[in-house]
């Protein structure tokens, strides 16, 4: 018989075994750590609602952006839907491998239009990013794309 520390254990261990929404969830909250180390303030929006999945302002919201974050368990295409007007924010933050080692790209929603591929089946369009397209060494933990918060200033 396993005690439920050892399960909690193994678990913790299969990270490749996290369901789509909890994946989700750890690169969504990955990214608001990243910003937060560089002096944003961050705040994830309703989850699963269209839009943005982060607002995010600096220390007296005199500069506020709003980002994408895309977190995938493995290096794999960003699946974009049937339409390019759900690509939207100032910035997309795709995660690969998110609960082993992670690796992230920031892309402007331009450059993923721009990126993007397609394919019509039965009359229906579907869009998607291969990695080979936002692997690029430019978007490659390219933090500096988003940029330091402004600080505070001493008081």
């Amino acid at each position: 018989m396993t005690d439920q520390n050892e399960t909690v254990g193994e678990a913790s261990q299969q990270p490749s075994r996290l369901g789509p929404q909890i994946t989700g969830n750890v690169g969504l909250y990955y990214c608001c750590y990243r910003l937060s180390l560089m002096g944003w303030n961050v705040m994830p929006t309703a989850r699963n609602a269209r839009g943005v999945d982060l607002i995010a302002y600096d220390h007296d919201a005199s500069r506020m952006i709003s980002i994408q974050v895309k977190a995938l368990s493995a290096r794999a295409a960003v699946p974009l839907g049937t339409s390019l007007d759900k690509v939207m924010g100032q910035y997309w933050v795709i995660i690969n491998r998110v609960a082993t080692a992670p690796t992230v790209f920031i892309l402007e929603p331009a450059e993923v239009k721009a990126l993007a591929k397609s394919n019509v089946k039965d009359g229906k369009t579907t869009y998607w990013l291969d990695p080979p397209m936002y692997e690029q060494a430019q978007f490659r933990e390219a933090w500096h794309r988003i940029g330091q918060a402004k600080p505070a200033s001493p008081q």
